[in-house]
Formats: C-alpha cells, sequence, structure tokens
C-alpha cells in the first residue's frame, strides 16, 4: 500500500519534468510572480482629442534630443537584455519593424536627411540597415599586415546612444491649453570608420509616432516606486518624463542651431527657444 502511494507521488513529478524539458529551454512554464500581469499587455491606445485648424492660434514645430545617458532616460536604455516582462525601448521597435511589421520605418532619403516620412522601407532595407555589413582590417600575427575583413554586425540596445523626435507644440483656444503632439521618432548611433573610431552620430530611420503608440501602449517601464504600476512606453512620451534639449525650430532656413551655434551658445539657444514657449503660453493670460 505505501509503495503505491509512493508511485503515485512520483509520477506526477517525472510528468512535469518530461514536460519542462520537451517545451525547450529557456522557456518559462511557471508564474513569475504573484498575478497574472493583464493591464498594460491588453491595453488600448487612448486616441488624441479632435482637433480643429481654425481652433489652433499658435503652432510651432520642434526637434528634441533625448540623450539615454542621462538618469532620468535611463529607462528608455535598460535592460539591455530583454528579461521576462520588459525590454529597452530598441527591441520594442526592432520587434515592431523586423519581426511584426507592425510599425513601418521611414528612410532618411537620398539627402540622408529627410525627416518627412516619404520614403517608407521594406523589410529588406530594414534589415541592412539594423543588420549592417561592416568593413574591419584585421591584423595578421605574422606578417603585421591588415586585410579588409566584412562583418555582419547587428545594432544592439547598447548601441543606442539617443533618440530624436519631431513634435508639434500648439495652443488650443477651444479648449484654452497648449500641449504637444510627438510626430516622430529616431533612434541614433555612433558613426564609426574601418577602424572603429568614432566620427560622430548617424540617425537609422524615422517613424511616424501615432503609429508607433499601438506597439509602445502594450510594452511596460520600469517603475522605480511602484512595481504594481508600471507604466508603458506610451505613458512615458505622452507624459513627458524623460529630458531632452533642442537642437532644431522651424526657421526660413530650415537649419538646426548646431549650423550657428557652438558649445555652450548652442545650449543657450535651446534654453531660448524654451522660455519662449513657455513665455508665450504664459503672456496668454491676465491676472
Amino acid at each position: 500500500m505505501k509503495k503505491s502511494i509512493k508511485n503515485l507521488i512520483v509520477l506526477p513529478l517525472v510528468f512535469a519534468s518530461a514536460l519542462a524539458s520537451a517545451q525547450g529551454a529557456g522557456q518559462q512554464t511557471v508564474l513569475d510572480g504573484a498575478y497574472v500581469p493583464e493591464h498594460n499587455p491588453t491595453r488600448k491606445v487612448i486616441p488624441y482629442p479632435h482637433l480643429r485648424q481654425a481652433d489652433v492660434m499658435w503652432e510651432r514645430r520642434i526637434w528634441e534630443v533625448i540623450d539615454i545617458r542621462q538618469k532620468m532616460n535611463q529607462p528608455l536604455y535598460l535592460p539591455l537584455e530583454e528579461i521576462a516582462n520588459r525590454k529597452s525601448l530598441f527591441d520594442v521597435i526592432k520587434k515592431g519593424v523586423l519581426d511584426d511589421f507592425s510599425i513601418t520605418a521611414y528612410s532618411l532619403g537620398p539627402t540622408q536627411e529627410d525627416d518627412e516620412f516619404r520614403y517608407p522601407m521594406s523589410p529588406g532595407e530594414v534589415d541592412s540597415v539594423l543588420n549592417p555589413v561592416v568593413l574591419r582590417y584585421q591584423e595578421d600575427l605574422d606578417t603585421g599586415e591588415k586585410t579588409p575583413v566584412e562583418n555582419k554586425e547587428p545594432y544592439t540596445s547598447d548601441d543606442i546612444v539617443a533618440y530624436k523626435i519631431k513634435e508639434v507644440w500648439l495652443f488650443d483656444k477651444q479648449r484654452s491649453e497648449r500641449y504637444v503632439r510627438i510626430i516622430g521618432l529616431a533612434p541614433v548611433v555612433l558613426l564609426t570608420n574601418a577602424d572603429g573610431e568614432v566620427k560622430g552620430k548617424k540617425d537609422l530611420f524615422w517613424l511616424y509616432f501615432p503609429e508607433c503608440r499601438y506597439v509602445f501602449a502594450n510594452n511596460e517601464v520600469y517603475n522605480a516606486h511602484n512595481e504594481a504600476q508600471r507604466m508603458t512606453f506610451d505613458d512615458l512620451f505622452q507624459k513627458r518624463m524623460f529630458s531632452g534639449y533642442i537642437i532644431k525650430e522651424d526657421n526660413v532656413f530650415n537649419r538646426e542651431i548646431a549650423t550657428y551655434a557652438k558649445g555652450i551658445d548652442a545650449l543657450l539657444e535651446s534654453e531660448r527657444i524654451k522660455n519662449d514657449i513657455f513665455t508665450m503660453e504664459h503672456d496668454l493670460w491676465h491676472y
């Protein structure tokens, strides 16, 4: 009788072990937490309020850079390796443009400066951008000669140094409200030569942000204050919970600040533009 009971206990354990082995290593077979997360994975995008052109009494188009090396912006950068319930913004973007085809990537065009979403990229073009073939020089240990070698080096989250955003600031007289709508988003990587030396920065492609919202709304961002109330990437951008600096405002020359100001002067010009936006709204009200 005792032997039969022992067999009844051991058999389910053996079956569970075999099931786990059959499903393969690296796949989660148990609930890693106290409950099944349901809010953010099934969340729907909250649409923007309807806006009439007749109600827009002021508008300004702005380009900003979000430097992910800043502490406030690290939720966009980390984790470098995807974990069960969280991934970096670049991993979310890469999955959307390469695997799910739920996000359209737009090329920078012939000038490599186009940000008006005029050149949608095919899956093959996106793959060549995210997985570039790079020319490197390999030194022969015997002769000391360097020979060129082509390597395929995919971009990872660790390669992203910043994100550019294109946005429109406006004042709606119908609601008596000034607010911002993000139009575009572009990941930025370091540009290197064949020897691996950094030459500058490079935009990979542009994404149409209203389309990205449907993907961002279902991917969580780390909340240091409360694990039970995690934001999504859409929440983070809509609530402006990031730190950026202005690199361009719409102007007659269509030029960036860097073309006419350098160093501290460029930062002061960026702050001047921010202050002009604040002053405009402040001057609309009388107390």
